[in-house]
């Protein structure tokens, strides 16, 4: 009896030290940051971002012509910069004349509460081919996209194809789309994926058409008679010289990406960074890259009629404009 109730008495006073030091422990391992670099190495794990990118291009708008790469060949999953195929499929088709920035889009049910960012369209409502393209690169709105190739094609998997076999005719070949707005897949599908090479090349083509800008460089827009403000994720529109454009990507297991686009005086640089673990690193490597493209550009280098400078016409109107905010108009169902 004396026995056990010593061994109890100090196993009792093991727990009492223990459970007195194992605070200050905790506390010491927190402070040192073990514990912060275990969970942050954990978290980082689970995803293919690098810091500060996966890869990076910088070419000329004009002539294709690779002014800086490192790592342009790498694969990587662009997010939302995939809406940048949407918009070149759906202004290419206004050209041909099959479909008009006027026509009216209801809002198909597969394109309600998508996820992501969104305009939050609900089923049934109606808005023109145009007020959903500046949902679409303004807001970055994912239920955007899902009507807008629900309208253009029919249905998501037939626009996907659209989209995979332009990417093919531009010689994009390390890129796969599998949805239309970048989202991340569901458990069993597959990830969209791109290089920043085949970005340069999906960002020259866009910027043959005369609306892409106009959209592209809007920092501010609203939706439904001005009730639905829209914000553009594109940090470098207003702060980097010449920037209008042209669009952010982001989901957790992607990383941060970017097309950005500058123009100065008579040339265009067009500079990507895909895959950023830090949204802050992306932006101010996208800024060095195109700060970098305008010093090292060919001063005979100028932009052609090809693509497009900073003043736009608007296809509608068929005037000069560049709204710095927009309002559009769009009806609820009764």
């Amino acid at each position: 009896m004396v026995t056990r109730a010593r061994f109890c008495l100090i196993g009792m006073a093991i727990l009492l030290i223990f459970a007195s030091s194992a605070p200050a422990l905790i506390k010491r391992q927190v402070h040192s940051g073990k514990v912060k670099r275990h969970l942050f190495k954990s978290v980082i794990s689970s995803t293919i971002s690098r810091d500060p990118y996966i890869g990076a291009i910088v070419v000329d708008a004009v002539t294709g012509q690779v002014i800086f790469n490192d790592n342009g060949d790498a694969k990587g999953y662009p997010a939302s910069v995939i809406k940048l195929m949407d918009l070149l499929i759906i202004l290419e088709k206004v050209k041909q004349g099959t479909v008009k920035l006027t026509d009216k889009v209801s809002v198909a049910p597969e394109a309600a509460n998508v996820g992501g960012s969104q305009a939050y369209l609900k089923k049934a409502e109606t808005f023109s081919v145009d007020d959903l393209l500046y949902a679409l690169m303004v807001k970055s709105a994912n239920d955007a996209a899902v009507a807008l190739a629900v309208h253009v094609a029919g249905s998501q998997e037939a626009f996907i194809e659209i989209m995979n076999r332009k990417a093919q005719e531009l010689g994009m070949t390390s890129t796969h789309f599998y949805s239309v707005n970048g989202l991340p897949p569901l458990r069993g599908q597959t990830y969209d994926e791109s290089t920043p090479r085949d970005l340069t090349i999906l960002a020259q083509a866009v910027l043959t058409y005369q609306d892409t800008l106009r959209y592209t460089s809007t920092k501010h827009s609203t939706l439904r008679n001005g009730t639905f403000s829209m914000g553009n994720h594109n940090h470098l529109l207003g702060v980097v010289q010449g920037c209008d454009g042209l669009k952010t990507g982001y989901f957790f297991k992607a990383g941060f990406s970017i097309i950005a686009t500058a123009q100065r005086n008579n040339a265009r640089i067009i500079a990507i960074v895909l895959g950023s673990q830090f949204r802050r690193t992306r932006d101010i490597k996208a800024k060095e890259l195109l700060e970098k493209g305008f010093m090292l550009l060919p001063p005979k280098t100028l932009v052609t009629v090809h693509i497009q400078t900073t003043v736009i016409t608007n296809h509608i109107t068929n005037k000069p404009t560049m709204p710095p905010v927009r309002s559009f108009t769009g009806s609820m169902p009764s």
